[in-house]
């Protein structure tokens, strides 16, 4: 299936770390590169976080951002009632030596160990995380196949482009080759000495060997099948199409190299600016 690499998505979940929201943006890259940034108490399930990232994603550079706004911990701090009722005492032991000692209500507070703060529940932290992450991550895989199906169609039409110029082209062959021919027979004509018997059909050959393409068009249409053929593919395809558009380029480059007809040369031009169309929207692929 054809997917973007380019795509944006969010998502927010209420849970006992608190309400955390979850932001991915992709671009295009050739490998998965995967930058999170956590908030400090979540940051010991990042290995897990990436592996979840890896199952559903395979190429694409991915800002991922996850925030918490409001916090859930704050209602569950409690007072050490022991330990306040402990510096009470000292701080009456402490006033007949210090008559003019005052210690306020919140700087008891502050003392260490004063205010507690119910220890968090990790499986259920991880629980919240991952439930945010992976309904982040289904509407971002849903954006890129949206825009995916779109980069396919462009593709298809690109490719019905380049089978029509390749059926162009073997159409003016036998035409080509005759007027090749003709060319041939005139320049040896006007040559003033006389010419061996079969100079003509040697050198003939010889040119049309030079010039054939036909090896060239039967390869472009093998690689048009090959292209359609995975564009219907279920898995990722961005690096077999990038290699498939570096074959189509070879073989517009040797198509124009032999050519010895403006048709020829003007389709071979057509054929590189279709090839560097569909480069350019393969870079975005998965």
């Amino acid at each position: 299936m054809i997917r973007s690499m380019t795509a944006y998505a969010s998502a927010e979940t209420t849970g006992p770390a608190g309400t955390l929201g979850c932001e991915l943006r992709t671009v295009n890259h050739r490998y998965l590169e995967l930058s999170p940034r956590l908030p400090d108490d979540l940051r010991a399930f990042e290995s897990q976080l990436r592996e979840r990232v890896a199952s559903k994603l395979s190429r694409g550079k991915l800002d991922l951002t996850v925030r918490r706004t409001g916090d859930a911990r704050s209602e569950s701090l409690q007072v050490n009632r022991a330990l306040l009722a402990r510096l009470s005492e000292l701080n009456l032991d402490m006033a007949a030596l210090f008559p003019g000692l005052q210690v306020q209500f919140t700087e008891l507070l502050r003392f260490p160990g004063v205010m507690q703060q119910a220890e968090s529940d990790p499986e259920a932290q991880q629980a919240a995380l991952f439930d945010v992450l992976d309904r982040a991550l289904d509407a971002l895989t849903a954006t890129r196949e949206r825009e995916g199906a779109k980069l396919g169609e462009i593709l298809r039409e690109k490719l019905d482009g380049i089978e029509r110029v390749v059926a162009e082209v073997r159409g003016w062959m036998p035409e080509i080759r005759a007027a090749l021919r003709t060319r041939l027979e005139t320049r040896l004509a006007d040559l003033k000495q006389p010419v061996e018997p079969g100079r003509l059909e040697q050198e003939l050959v010889l040119q049309i060997t030079r010039t054939d393409v036909d090896e060239e068009l039967d390869r472009l249409s093998t690689h048009i099948a090959e292209t359609r053929r995975v564009l219907g593919l279920e898995e990722p395809v961005g690096r077999r199409l990038d290699f498939l558009m570096q074959e189509f380029n070879r073989e517009a480059n040797t198509l124009g190299s032999k050519s010895v007809d403006a048709r020829s040369t003007n389709a071979a031009v057509e054929l590189k600016v279709l090839i560097e169309q569909m480069r350019e929207q393969v870079q975005n692929i998965e």
